[in-house]
């Protein structure tokens, strides 16, 4: 038996028309914040939907700052949603700089410039956490659109063991891998080797970067 993952005031939905195409827009409250999710073709009820839980980063996904990869994977993710002809992508609010806030991310970035930190340490430098993001409001969305089993596109396992934690269970994880650059290897690196994120890119940067050297 269905039953209803949100109260119909804080769930509405629409039609959101995009240079993309047209997906349909899922605006739901959960834990004291407004998120969205996108979603692309026929997928009620069905088996192995392609989906994207995407963490809000203003600078990444708006301004397009090069210091993460986050734009990049945001845009990456609905393409690959509307090649694949449906989908969803859930774009989670309250997650900025992995949960400590806007103001928060910018302090880390002074010392990530000034004193060559990386993202974890900068962050515990100023006494913050290092990820204290909730993905139960990704798994409630899901549970609403009557998604019955997920493909995510993820490098971090951390967010399988979340949504499979909360009902959602996985058939597999799709990579999503961003070429490096000089701007944010080291933020790469970090997530890497300190976070367990499955980053191989990493591995070929500097051979690439040699290579390009060379020509």
């Amino acid at each position: 038996m269905y039953e209803k993952a949100f109260n119909d005031e804080d769930v509405a939905e629409s039609d959101l028309v995009t240079r993309r195409g047209t997906f349909r827009a899922v605006a739901f409250k959960a834990d004291g914040h407004e998120h969205m999710a996108l979603v692309f073709g026929k997928i009620r009820m069905r088996e192995n939907v392609l989906v994207r839980v995407h963490s809000e980063c203003m600078t990444g996904d708006i301004f397009g700052a090069m210091r993460c990869e986050c734009g990049e994977q945001l845009d990456a993710s609905l393409e690959a949603i509307v090649r694949e002809g449906s989908g969803v992508l859930v774009y989670l609010r309250g997650h900025e700089g992995r949960g400590i806030g806007l103001v928060a991310k910018v302090r880390t970035h002074v010392l990530q410039d000034e004193q060559g930190l990386d993202t974890l340490d900068s962050a515990t430098e100023l006494g913050l956490p290092v990820d204290i993001r909730d993905y139960t409001p990704a798994a409630r969305i899901l549970k609403h659109l009557r998604v019955q089993t997920v493909r995510l596109l993820s490098n971090n396992p951390d967010k399988i063991e979340a949504l499979e934690a909360h009902g959602i269970p996985v058939a597999a994880r799709v990579p999503l891998l961003m070429a490096p650059n000089t701007h944010n290897i080291g933020y790469l690196t970090a997530k890497r080797d300190r976070l367990g994120h499955d980053l191989p890119q990493v591995d070929v940067y500097p051979t690439v970067q040699s290579g390009r050297s060379a020509q």
